[in-house]
């Protein structure tokens, strides 16, 4: 018996000892072929010397603008929307820590590095909207860098015009204020009157929307669709707050006119719920909250595979609405495009497009590359001396003063 032990033990020994021996031999030998002839070394394109040098975060106005650049002079512009922006300024130059010296073309990559960083802030909105602004900036490098609108790298062009709203035949109503659980005939007949008002703007051939902005709760939301089917609207945003996914279950079974979410969920993790459940018709991701044009690109496949389309939310100035017409341009599955022209996000100027619209309000493609953006950093000041484009947190309250959703 103890001759059979040592003879186990000494064979034991041996193989981890040969193991041992093994793993120091391939060491060895992968030190000897060298880096540059190693595979598993070579992640990154050998064949350019492009990186990025340096991230400015500004704030301007109610956003946000990150300028990344790179050593050889391809700026890329992206925004930051729907935060503090002192705030993202400040995690913006912060983050830059994981991104100085990469090659700005690993798009996939930078945005998988960043967004995984850390354990504690991952998925969170504040690490999510200023990635959604790196990420824009970096696909607009790429574009500028390979002399392609962005829409080409994305695939190409699956449409020559995209719809957007609001335009002359196109326009989305509001709630018109907070509103109570459960309504009486007068609170459904104010509601209803917007409806109603608005078709008669747009035409009988016109599109209607309606936002109801988490404000209308359920029992209310349910009296009020039943009572505008007759004005056959597009889709009623915003029927519940994110989070309970029961909710938008229970509104699907009792409201027959189409329902859109999607604003203020992020990344492809955040839309899977509603899409598993079957509880939206319309998802609408925004490119300035949901992780950039890298996540709406892939939000839109996965709703392709359930056949919902994308109405994408948006309300950036026309920096970050270019990021969204670009994915918008190349996707299967689009139905329409919320945009703010004219100096109703920011003042014209600031951020130049090179897209136009047609006789109707829709945006052409543009053949620019990157984005096909000119931001002037000269009217940051002015547009920060304005009391009127400083941003403030809400306090939405009900007549009572009791905190309200909004």
């Amino acid at each position: 018996m103890p001759q059979t032990h040592d003879r186990k033990s000494f064979t034991r020994r041996a193989v981890l000892g040969t193991a041992g021996s093994l793993a120091a031999g391939l060491a060895v030998l992968n030190e000897a072929v060298g880096q540059e002839s190693n595979p598993a070394a070579q992640v990154g394109d050998r064949t350019s010397t492009l990186a990025i040098k340096s991230l400015r975060g500004f704030r301007v106005g109610t956003k946000a603008y990150v300028k990344i650049e790179t050593n050889h002079g391809i700026t890329g512009w992206g925004e930051v929307t729907g935060l503090d922006p002192n705030v993202a300024v400040a995690l913006a130059h912060s983050i830059f820590e994981l991104l100085d010296g990469q090659n700005p073309t690993r798009i996939e990559h930078l945005w998988q590095k960043v967004y995984r960083s850390h354990r504690d802030m991952r998925g969170g909105p504040f690490m999510t909207h200023v990635l959604s602004a790196i990420d824009m900036a970096l696909w607009d490098i790429t574009g500028k860098a390979w002399g392609v609108p962005v829409y080409r790298l994305l695939g190409g062009p699956t449409r020559d015009t995209i719809r957007l709203y609001p335009t002359p035949k196109a326009h989305k109503t509001g709630t018109g204020g907070p509103h109570p659980y459960s309504g009486d005939p007068k609170d459904i007949e104010n509601l209803v009157k917007l409806v109603k008002d608005t078709r008669e703007r747009v035409g009988k051939d016109g599109t209607v929307m309606f936002d109801a902005h988490c404000a209308v709760p359920p029992a209310t939301l349910i009296q009020f669709a039943a009572a505008i089917e007759p004005y056959d609207i597009l889709f009623l945003e915003e029927v519940a707050v994110p989070g309970n996914i029961e909710v938008f279950k229970r509104l699907k079974q009792h409201i027959r006119i189409p329902m859109a979410t999607g604003e203020r969920d992020r990344t492809i993790w955040g839309m899977l719920p509603y899409l598993h459940e079957r509880a939206i018709d319309i998802l609408q991701p925004d490119v300035g909250h949901t992780g950039g044009i890298s996540q709406v690109r892939k939000i839109a496949t996965l709703a392709e595979a359930y056949f919902v389309p994308l109405a994408p939310h948006n309300t950036c100035s026309e920096l970050g609405l270019s990021a969204g017409l670009h994915v918008a341009a190349s996707i299967p599955f689009f139905l329409i495009h919320e945009a703010y022209l004219d100096g109703h996000i920011m003042p014209p100027g600031v951020a130049k497009r090179s897209w136009q619209t047609d006789k109707d309000g829709n945006a052409q493609l543009s053949a620019a590359p990157g984005l096909g953006v000119e931001v002037d950093e000269t009217m940051f000041d002015r547009v920060n001396a304005d009391p009127n484009r400083k941003f403030r947190w809400p306090a939405p309250t009900h007549p009572d003063g009791a905190v309200r959703d909004y």
